[in-house]
C-alpha cells in the first residue's frame, strides 16, 4: 500500500514515503485514475505492471486528504471494496491525528515555501469540508502560500450551522501581516461570540467591538450566516461584503442583498439588518470574496459575477461532490488570471439537502 497526500493547491497527489526511498512519484489530480478517485471520492481498480491496483480515497468525514494505492496480485472482489474504503478512513484519521504533533504531513503537502502570514492564517482555518448528512459545507482559499486577509469559519451546533467569511483590508502590506492579524482577530471574536450563544446581531457587534479596540483604522468586510437545518431558514448579515448567491435547479434563485451592515470597525455607526431566506432541499449557498470577481485576465477583463455563476452552475450540473466543485471553481479563477492572483480568492459553499430523506 502506498499513501498519497494532496498538496495545498489541490493539483497533485504527493507520496508519503516511509523509510524506504522509493515511495512512488507525484500524481496529477486531473487526468489520472488516482486523481479521479480523489475528485469523485470513490474506490476504483485497474490493472498495472506490478499487479492489480485498487485506488481508495483517504477521507476524514468528507475532508479529502489524498488516496491510497493498494497493490494486489489478484483482482479485488468488488464486495470487499468497502473494507478497503473503511481502512482508508482509519488511515485518514491517523493522518489527521499525526499532523497535530508532527510536521511530516505538512511538509509532504507543500510544493513551495509558505510565507509566515499564510502560515499564521492557515493554522486558524477549519477543515475545508464538513458534512452532517443533511448539510455539506466546503471552503477554499487561494493563493495557498501567500495569503492576505481572507478567512472563513464554520461550525455546526445542534440544529444550527454557522458560517462566516472575512476579508480584511491590507493585502500586501508588510507581507499581508496586518491583514492576517485583523482576520485572525475577527475569527477569534467570531468563535468567542458563537460559543457564548450570541445571535447574528450580537456576534456582529462583538466582532466589531473587538477589532475596533485593537485597530481603529482596520477595516474588514464579511458575511455572517446561520442555517436552521430542520427548516432550511437562512439568516444572513452582509457587512459591506459582495453579495452571496442561492443556486437552485440550475439557476440563480436569489442574490442576497448587500450591504445589510457596515464593515467591521464601523458597526457603531449603523445597526445591522438580518436578511432571511427559505432554502429548498438541494439548494446551494455560494459566498465569495471580491478577489474572485475582480480577478483579471491578461487583457484586463474581470472574472465577474456572471462568469462565477456560470462556472458554479456547470460544476453543480455535473453532480460533483461539493469540495470538488469549490476546487474546480477556484482553479478556473486562477487560470483566468494566469495563476497569479493580485488578491486572495476565497469561496465558501453550503448545500442543504432538507431532511436527508
Amino acid at each position: 500500500m502506498r499513501l498519497y497526500l494532496v498538496d495545498h493547491e489541490q493539483r497533485e497527489l504527493l507520496p508519503l514515503r516511509g523509510r524506504e526511498a522509493d515511495g512512488g512519484e507525484a500524481l496529477a489530480i486531473d487526468g489520472t485514475l488516482a486523481g479521479r478517485v480523489y475528485r469523485m471520492m470513490f474506490a476504483c481498480a485497474a490493472d498495472g505492471a506490478d499487479g492489480v491496483r485498487l485506488w481508495v480515497p483517504l477521507l476524514n468525514g468528507m475532508e479529502r486528504l489524498g488516496v491510497a494505492g493498494v497493490i494486489a496480485s489478484t483482482p479485488v472482489d468488488p464486495d470487499r471494496a468497502h473494507d478497503f474504503v473503511a481502512a482508508g478512513a482509519l488511515l485518514a484519521d491517523l493522518i489527521v491525528s499525526c499532523s497535530h504533533y508532527s510536521d511530516t504531513i505538512e511538509q509532504v503537502r507543500r510544493r513551495a515555501p509558505m510565507r509566515m502570514a499564510a502560515e499564521m492564517l492557515r493554522a486558524q482555518l477549519p477543515p475545508l469540508t464538513f458534512s452532517t448528512g443533511t448539510t455539506v459545507i466546503s471552503g477554499i482559499l487561494e493563493p495557498s502560500y501567500d495569503v492576505g486577509g481572507d478567512a472563513f469559519d464554520y461550525a455546526v451546533n445542534g440544529d444550527t450551522a454557522h458560517l462566516a467569511l472575512f476579508d480584511a483590508v491590507g493585502h500586501g502590506s508588510g507581507g499581508g501581516m496586518r491583514a492576517v492579524m485583523l482576520a485572525g482577530l475577527a475569527l477569534g471574536a467570531y468563535r468567542n461570540a458563537r460559543r457564548a450563544g450570541q445571535d447574528l446581531v450580537g456576534t456582529y457587534h462583538h466582532i466589531d467591538e473587538a477589532v475596533r479596540a485593537h485597530d481603529r483604522q482596520g477595516l474588514i468586510t464579511g458575511v455572517l450566516a446561520e442555517l436552521d437545518q430542520p427548516s432550511g431558514r437562512l439568516q444572513v448579515i452582509s457587512a459591506g461584503h459582495p453579495s452571496g448567491l442561492i443556486l437552485r435547479d440550475g439557476r440563480v434563485a436569489t442574490v442576497l442583498p448587500t450591504p445589510t451592515a457596515l464593515p467591521v470597525t464601523m458597526g457603531d455607526l449603523r445597526p445591522p439588518v438580518v436578511v432571511e431566506e427559505a432554502l429548498q432541499p438541494g439548494d446551494h449557498v455560494l459566498l465569495y470574496t471580491d478577489g474572485i470577481t475582480e480577478a483579471r485576465s491578461s487583457r484586463g477583463e474581470a472574472f465577474g459575477v456572471d462568469r462565477l455563476t456560470d462556472f458554479a452552475l456547470r460544476a453543480l450540473a455535473g453532480e460533483l461532490p461539493l469540495p470538488e466543485t469549490t476546487r474546480q471553481l477556484v482553479h478556473a479563477i486562477l487560470a483566468w488570471q494566469d495563476d497569479t492572483l493580485s488578491d486572495d480568492a476565497t469561496l465558501l459553499m453550503l448545500c442543504w439537502n432538507g431532511t436527508g430523506q
